[in-house]
């Protein structure tokens, strides 16, 4: 998803940026609104590699019994950030607490706390999850990142957050197997050559 950032006009007392956020979404169903860094930014549906992308994860998430009892697998829901006072993001795909429904913030997010991992496919916006969701994840302390790159054909798994990043960056090729921590509710590997290449278009 290509991605913009939304500048105010100076005349007047500027709009809040979440009712700012809103209307966006109002007048552009589908696309995705966030705000990360006090900036707003908009993107456009996913394509169809994307969205395969997107199920064929899902997979081995379920098989692992990652979506039921202490945990599920939700695609698109909202996560407050702590980086400003209206920060939040909607990640591709998040393991959370299966309790998740008490912690809801405001604007239907949710507590950073109730997320074991999340995890973004890259399209034509890749450099905001390649850096800026990089640093917004870590602030939240959302304890694994991971990161389907489908422009350079690579799968990054981030742990350990600290301040402005995460402490460990691991970076796999197709051909190698993707493993992820315990943590997230049960062992998971990913198999990078299958999701790069769902994340190509047909011929």
């Amino acid at each position: 998803m290509s991605a913009a950032a939304v500048e105010h006009p100076c005349d007047g007392e500027p709009e809040p940026l979440l009712d700012t956020a809103n209307s966006l979404m109002e007048q552009h169903p589908g696309y995705r609104v966030e705000i990360i860094g006090g900036v707003i930014t908009v993107a456009p549906s996913p394509d169809g590699p994307h969205a395969r992308v997107l199920t064929k994860v899902m997979r081995p998430f379920i098989a692992a019994g990652i979506d039921d009892g202490e945990t599920e697998v939700l695609q698109g829901i909202g996560l407050w950030l702590p980086s400003g006072p209206a920060d939040y993001a909607i990640p591709d795909l998040a393991v959370v607490d299966a309790d998740f429904d008490e912690h809801m913030v405001e604007n239907n997010c949710y507590d950073p706390a109730v997320f074991r991992l999340v995890l973004e496919v890259t399209s034509s916006n890749y450099n905001n999850d390649l850096r800026n969701k990089v640093a917004a994840y870590a602030e939240a302390k959302v304890p694994v990142y991971v990161i389907i790159d489908r422009k350079h054909g690579r799968l990054h798994v981030l742990t350990e957050p600290m301040g402005g990043g995460y402490d460990s960056h691991q970076v796999y090729a197709p051909g190698q197997s993707a493993p992820l921590p315990d943590s997230i509710g049960a062992p998971v590997a990913l198999d990078v050559d299958d999701l790069i290449r769902a994340g190509r278009a047909r011929a």
